[in-house]
């Protein structure tokens, strides 16, 4: 199951869907990886005892037929499986890096639109749809 973040929620980076001035914010991938990294720590261990077989990536880019996509949750949420899910590949959640810097406008709206692309995801992982998500403001 793949379920995905794009751009135009109601984060804090919606109203920057087309640039005016053309300009891209610049950070390196070590920063953004560090502001996933971030976003993560400030799961509760509660949350995230529940998350020991899910494989969290960031990526500059996402493909071609998506270039939009902020981050994307692919494996099975916790609540579809049963007795038979054993013997699997981790659960894999990728943020990508340059969807996010081309619609914010500024540091501040990358830090804020990196932690609710993390939190969507990762309430994927939960069962989490994307209707929930938009209602409690993740979406």
């Amino acid at each position: 199951m793949q379920q995905s973040m794009r751009r135009g929620g109601p984060g804090p980076c919606a109203r920057g869907l087309v640039r005016d001035n053309g300009h891209v914010l610049e950070m390196t991938s070590e920063e953004f990886e560090e502001l996933v990294a971030e976003a993560l720590d400030r799961i509760p261990p509660e949350l995230t005892r529940l998350m020991d077989n899910v494989a969290v990536f960031v990526e500059d880019e996402p493909t071609a037929d998506d270039p939009e996509l902020l981050g994307l949750y692919e494996g099975t949420p916790l609540t579809d499986r049963g007795e038979w899910y054993a013997g699997v590949l981790p659960d894999r959640i990728t943020i990508y890096r340059g969807p996010t810097l081309r619609m914010c406008e500024s540091r501040e709206d990358v830090v804020a639109e990196t932690e609710i692309t993390v939190v969507h995801e990762i309430a994927h992982h939960f069962g989490i749809d994307d209707e929930r998500l938009h209602a409690l403001g993740y979406g």
